[in-house]
């Protein structure tokens, strides 16, 4: 995937030359003939590894992103917002000193939940060669600026604060005489980029005399940009040395925070071994949180020897805090804790934080911030409440305090919707975000709500903007942090004009949002979306009717986990090697077991798409049943939340294609067959009530692109899709043991998942 995108930057930057009216008629030959090498190549290169990827492999595609296409168009993101203020206010733009705005962070290498090769070593090994890439990155923009900047001393001066580092760094460094030829030697800012360069190298090298911290780094930039300023160079160099500041403001000497997460069962799990209390699991979260609670205050370590989960566990929280000692603070962020039930699941890391001896030395309190993650609907609806109590216990109240009272919280689109259907876990999501902001607001915490989305809009996915208009406004507080996943990381950052455009729309939307509305303030009910709004009231019901649907299909009857077997190729899908992590989690059963991203494609395959729409159609009537159809179009009219959630269902619904799924239904025994004939009841019910509250003919009548773009594309794809049942049936017949048929659907996955852009 990596080679292919670098392909693809290759191919974008060539008909950008092609573009050029200057160019001969040999040059464009010449284009031409390389745009048709890379595509020839790109059709060559295999689309699915033979070995599953690994941590590394996923590093690496991370890193592609960030090295390759962020951190060249970062500096001209903040350049367009300074030319934006000069145009509106009459400000040099030059003279604007813009605060940090964006910030990278990424948990591939932190992430545990379900993964055994994600660990201590991943955690290093993953800080260690982000810093090699980062570093080498401000290696070569240093050598270039040392070309740049080539002013002779005998024609402007440098400042005293440059010209005492010049003459530091040739006693500190004298190897780095040999970089610069004498015929420079008189050009104090090409000489002195030549030390930086060849400091940045023994940082690389981890050799003494390398920069301690990025600190230091930063003070060699700025001595270079105050002099270019006191020294008539503003037009002579200064421009490149700012956008280089800019870069080391953002990447550090980390590239990216890494953000570490882990299952709340495991931490229980390791406290029952080191307590000894083969009861810890069965006990209430009321009496888990009192022992916790004592525990850490009388610094109660494990009398019991850990087994091997456990000295993994405790070898993380001193991988964290050395990382942060050996890469600065930003190096890791939040120590997220999955799955969180009630407020011992958030107490129990602090508890082996302690035992690792990961506290602040000074304050003596843990040094992580955590942050729990709400995922379920039942813990999206209790969230407030958990928070709530777990904000009352003074020993958590020391630790925010030793922390700067700032609470992160995860919410989940995921796995909620996977777990309630759509419009549950969007509402769910929607409430808790509103109960959450409340509470941290009420104990005076800075808080940041944490978006956890898929790729797809099943799993919460979507446009930045779409989901900044769709948010609660106290909730934002001047932040939005959330996650890119999957496929559409490559839709919106894999070129660089298409990066610029996405950071871009998410600023946009986050500054209108906040202009909006006064930190601090809160939706009163007489606006959408407010408590005691008729809006809210009707997103109620609407969740309590779509959820009791969703979960009579999907959880209530033991057989529809052997439908979705029969009638999806989730076979296919759990043997490709498409991730570090396996389709299923070893310690559950059933559809429990399986993750949601294999969920939604295994569903998106068979165009069936139930995780987009399912429980709409019944949730809608109820709730228009009860508070008219007037009231829906209002909703829909006037509140965010509303429209974003009608218009992802439509949307779906758009996509799916009850035709083709009906044929891969045939694959199922014909005992099994009525749960089709209830989906296909639920979509037809779905649309009437979508286009009742649009007030539409026809789905999508009122995006015309999108409606233009699935009628051109179906035909391509809806060929595929009958080839996939055919291969499907003559697989399986076959015990699933020919290896010719497997490629087959192999390529029919990947040729229906670029088809409707889309997987999971």
């Amino acid at each position: 995937r990596r080679t292919i995108l670098r392909k693809q930057q290759r191919i974008a930057g060539l008909l950008f030359d092609r573009l050029d009216p200057t160019l001969t008629p040999n040059d464009q030959r010449s284009v031409w003939g390389q745009i048709r090498s890379e595509f020839s190549a790109g059709w060559q290169t295999e689309d699915h590894p033979r070995e599953r990827l690994t941590v590394a492999d996923e590093r690496e595609h991370v890193i592609f992103y960030l090295a390759e296409v962020l951190y060249r168009i970062l500096p001209t993101f903040y350049g367009e917002i300074a030319q934006a203020l000069e145009r509106l206010y009459g400000v040099d733009a030059q003279s604007l000193e813009l605060p940090a705005i964006i910030h990278f962070a990424t948990w591939v290498g932190g992430d545990m939940d379900g993964n055994p090769d994600v660990h201590a070593k991943s955690i290093r090994e993953t800080l260690a060669r982000q810093q090699q890439v980062i570093v080498n990155a401000y290696h070569g923009e240093c050598l270039h600026l040392a070309q740049r900047l080539s002013q002779s001393a005998s024609r402007v001066g440098i400042s005293t604060e440059l010209q005492q580092r010049i003459e530091h760094y040739s006693m500190l460094m004298p190897g780095a005489r040999a970089a610069t030829p004498m015929r420079h030697d008189r050009m104090p800012y090409r000489v002195f980029f030549g030390q930086v360069a060849e400091r940045l190298k023994l940082t690389y090298q981890q050799s003494p005399n390398g920069y301690e911290s990025v600190q230091q780094f930063r003070r060699d930039i700025q001595a270079v940009a105050e002099s270019l300023k006191a020294n008539r160079g503003s037009h002579a160099g200064l421009y490149p040395v700012l956008r280089l500041r800019r870069r080391i403001d953002t990447f550090g000497f980390h590239l990216a925070t890494l953000d570490v997460r882990q299952q709340a069962d495991v931490h229980h799990q390791v406290i029952a071994r080191g307590f000894d209390d083969s009861a810890w699991m069965q006990r209430s979260a009321a009496e888990r949180h009192a022992l916790l609670t004592d525990a850490i205050e009388r610094d109660r370590g494990p009398h019991a020897e850990l087994d091997a989960v456990g000295k993994r566990s405790l070898g993380v929280f001193e991988a964290i805090m050395q990382s942060r000692h050996r890469y600065g603070q930003e190096a890791v962020g939040y120590y997220i804790v999955n799955g969180v039930a009630d407020a011992d699941d958030v107490l129990a890391p602090l508890l082996l934080a302690r035992w690792a001896e990961a506290y602040d030395k000074r304050s003596g309190e843990v040094a992580l911030d955590i942050a729990p993650l709400f995922e379920s609907i039942g813990s999206l609806q209790s969230a407030g409440t958990t928070m709530a109590k777990l904000l009352a216990d003074p020993l958590y109240q020391r630790h925010l305090n030793a922390r700067g009272r700032r609470q992160c919280v995860v919410v989940g689109y995921s796995d909620s919707s996977k777990d309630g259907g759509i419009c549950a876990s969007r509402v769910a999501t929607y409430t808790a975000q509103q109960s959450l902001a409340s509470v941290l607001r009420a104990a005076n915490d800075q808080h940041v709500i944490f978006h956890s989305r898929g790729g797809s809009i099943a799993r919460g996915g979507g446009r930045i903007d779409s989901l900044v208009r769709a948010t609660p406004p106290t909730t934002l507080n001047g932040v939005l942090r959330l996650t890119e996943q999957g496929e559409v990381v490559d839709q919106s950052y894999g070129l660089r004009p298409i990066a610029m455009r996405t950071l871009e729309r998410a600023f946009n939307a986050l500054t209108l949002s906040t202009a909006r509305r006064s930190r601090g303030g809160a939706l009163t009910a007489n606006e959408p979306g407010g408590e005691g709004s008729i809006e809210l009231a009707m997103a109620q019901k609407l969740l309590v009717a779509s959820l009791e649907c969703y979960r009579s299909l999907v959880w209530g009857q033991p057989s529809f986990f052997d439908y979705f077997r029969h009638v999806t190729p989730i076979d296919v899908i759990e043997r490709m090697q498409i991730g570090s992590r396996p389709a299923t989690r070893a310690d559950r059963e059933g559809l429990d077991a399986l993750r949601s991203v294999a969920w939604v494609f295994a569903w998106t395959q068979s165009r069936l798409m139930i995780p987009g729409w399912y429980g709409a159609g019944v949730g809608l009537r109820v709730s228009i049943d009860q508070y008219g159809l007037a009231a829906a179009r209002a909703a829909y009219s006037n509140w965010p939340f509303f429209r974003n959630l009608i218009d992802d269902v439509e949307t779906m619904l758009a996509r799916a294609d009850i035709e083709i799924a009906a044929a891969y239904d045939a694959l199922a025994p014909a005992e099994l067959r009525h749960f089709f004939v209830v989906a296909r009841g639920e979509f037809a019910l779905a649309c009437e009530q979508v286009l009742q509250v649009k007030e539409c003919s026809q789905l999508l009548d009122s995006d015309k692109t999108l409606q233009r773009s699935i009628a051109l594309r179906n035909p391509y794809v809806d060929p595929m899709n009958l080839m996939q049942v055919d291969l499907l049936r003559r697989w399986r017949a076959g015990e699933r043991a020919d290896r010719e048929l497997f490629d087959a659907l192999l390529a029919s996955i990947s040729g229906i998942s670029q088809g409707l852009q889309s997987t999971g």
